[in-house]
Order: structure tokens, then sequence, then C-alpha cells
């Protein structure tokens, strides 16, 4: 038993032995921080090179400031920033600007979120909210921008957007949406238990009857609304041009409108 573990005993013997060899030929310098080694002659089997950049778009912390805001501006009633991005300003970049500032603008909208979770749990006010708004504006216009360019190449290439296809389907409540197409593993024809449920029940149809009554009420409270306003123009100025104000407003008959007594008032009687 003895003789047998005696020859792996020995190769790796050798082995730390080489190793220690190797290691006596090292030539690294003092000077510099982080250093980083590679193979060279056989007399120095490494040197050392200065470390890669960093590649942080900010200063380097430790712990969770990054999702805070700088401390200059904690308790401040208003902090001055600048609008959101256009589509101008964004179309004229390339790619890699538009990457490094997709992740600059999630950076700043993850720590404007932090802050005013912050101030609601210390009751205090949250200055300028608005910036929240600006963030998720630049970033719907920088995704309007990369789906523009995706569109454009897919058309150069192949002739098709590239895009997921969709249509309008109606979903469980029965009402119509528009859905982008997915992959399912069982054909939609063959789900005969969500086939037979769907769009069926007393409580559906009571929600698609609230619902066609709740659109119909607004599409009622609209052309009221427009109604009125064409009638307070042609009560403020009778001698406007009545066709420019039938094109612009063609939900009301101008006409009919112009004689109408909530036009004329009570002062006026036109013939």
């Amino acid at each position: 038993m003895f003789v047998m573990m005696a020859t792996p005993l020995r190769r790796v013997s050798s082995l730390l032995s080489g190793t220690i060899s190797c290691l006596r030929g090292l030539n690294i310098s003092s000077h510099g921080a982080r250093k980083v080694m590679v193979a060279t002659a056989n007399t120095n089997y490494f040197k050392t090179l200065p470390c890669a950049a960093s590649f942080h778009t900010s200063t380097r912390h430790l712990g969770l400031m990054d999702f805070f805001d700088d401390k200059k501006n904690w308790g401040e009633q208003e902090v001055k920033v600048g609008r959101a991005w256009k589509l101008d300003e964004l179309r004229i970049k390339s790619n890699e600007d538009l990457h490094k500032l997709w992740y600059v603008l999630l950076k700043e909208k993850n720590m404007l979120l932090t802050m005013e979770h912050a101030c609601k749990e210390e009751y205090r006010l949250f200055p300028n909210p608005e910036r929240i708004d600006k963030v998720e504006e630049s970033m719907k216009n920088l995704e309007d921008v990369v789906r523009e360019r995706n569109r454009a190449y897919w058309l150069l290439e192949t002739g098709e957007t590239g895009e997921r296809p969709g249509a309008r389907v109606k979903d469980e409540l029965g009402r119509v949406v528009y859905k982008k197409s997915i992959e399912h593993l069982v054909p939609i024809w063959m789900h005969k238990k969500s086939k037979e449920n769907i769009h069926r029940g007393a409580a559906v149809r009571r929600f698609q009857r609230h619902m066609r009554e709740k659109r119909s009420i607004e599409n009622r409270r609209y052309r009221r609304r427009i109604r009125n306003h064409v009638c307070g123009l042609l009560r403020r100025f009778p001698n406007a041009n009545l066709e420019a104000i039938q094109e612009q407003f063609p939900e009301v008959d101008v006409g009919i409108q112009r004689l109408a007594k909530r036009t004329r008032g009570n002062h006026r009687n036109i013939a």
C-alpha cells in the first residue's frame, strides 16, 4: 500500500518544486496599485502592465449612495434641472452613444424613484417631481429612435419591418385591443377549455354593457363640448368664416348652430 502511494506523492512534489522555481523567476514591479501579468521570455516568465481604465460613468461607491441624490440637494425646495431629450437630438447620435445614454437615464430614474420613496417615508417634500417625467420622456424618445433605426435596417435588408406582427382581437372581457403575436406550444383552436369560457358569463356581459354605456356617455359629452365651443366662437365672432370653422370642427353642423339660441344670446337677432 505504501509503495503504491509513493509514485503519486513524488509527482506532486515534483510539480510543487517546478512551480516554486517558476515563482522565483517572477519580475513584478512595485509601482502601480493594480497590475496585469503576461508571459514573456524564459528568464522572466511574467511582466507587469498598467491596468485598464475604469468603465464607470460616475464616481465609484462601495455602498448604495448611487441610489440617492447628491447630498447638497437633500432638503432643498427646488433642484435646477434641464429639459428632456428630443427626438431630433437623439437621431444624430451614434448607437454607442445611445447605448450609454440609456444606462445613464436608467440610473437617474432609479435614483429619482428611490429619493421619492425616501421623501414619502420621511413625510418630506420631494423637490421637482417632474424630473421623473422628463427622464421617462427621454427614455421613450430614445426607444423610438432605436426602433426607427431597426425598422430602416430590416426594410433595407429584407423588405420587412422586422417587428413582431399583431392584430386587433378581443381580450377576456370582450374588449377590442391590439396585441402582438406570440408563440404558443398549443394552437388556439386546441384550447377547448379556454375557448368555451372566453367572452361568456353574466359578469362579462354586465361588464360589456357598462363599458358600452360609458363610451356612449363619453361620446355625448365630447359632442356637447365641441358644440358649445363652436357656439361660443360664433357668439364672439359673428363675422367669422363659417367654412373654416366647419372644416376645423366637422362633428358640428355650423349652419344649424349659427341660428341656435345659445349662439344668438338674449340681445341679438340674426336674420
